[in-house]
């Protein structure tokens, strides 16, 4: 079982614009830098999560993209599911052909399991998770390292 880098992004990208709500539309640019994430793949995700209904777009000066309804409507299995991912702990994604085109021996266990991670990030939701302090601290030392590298990038002095 794992969850690939499609789904951790896609969830880190939501959680970026979940936190930085107020700020009006954020554009991808933005969040590449703030996650480490690159454009071209963030352009890929947010595709799917646009065709989802999970972020609406503004285009122009000015634009970006916007979280769709709010933070706490947003709950982290559907940000996978957006991004046509799967948690899961089984092989044959509850096909029951796992062993020969049949059920194994552990195929119930796996599928219990899959449910229960299922219902595990159904139960989290965008608004839950910008409320933690720790991510909260997360999300201020990634705005301070980005205005830092804007400021020495434009030649400016830092000052304390």
């Amino acid at each position: 079982m794992r969850l690939t880098t499609k789904g951790r992004y896609a969830v880190t990208a939501m959680l970026d614009l979940a936190l930085h709500y107020d700020g009006g539309p954020i554009t991808l640019a933005d969040i590449s830098r703030r996650q480490g994430i690159s454009l071209s793949y963030l352009e890929q995700l947010f595709s799917k999560l646009r065709k989802n209904g999970l972020v609406d777009s503004a285009r122009g000066p000015g634009g970006g993209d916007r979280l769709s309804r709010p933070a706490d409507e947003l709950c982290v299995a559907d940000i996978i599911t957006a991004v046509d991912e799967k948690v899961g702990a089984m092989r044959c994604e509850g096909e029951g052909n796992c062993q020969d085109d049949v059920k194994c021996l552990t195929h119930d266990l796996w599928c219990d399991l899959s449910n229960q991670i299922h219902e595990f990030l159904s139960g989290i939701d965008l608004g839950q998770l910008v409320e933690r302090k720790g991510i909260q601290d997360v999300a201020a030392r990634q705005d301070r390292v980005v205005a830092m590298n804007a400021v020495s990038e434009s030649g400016g002095l830092l000052r304390n």
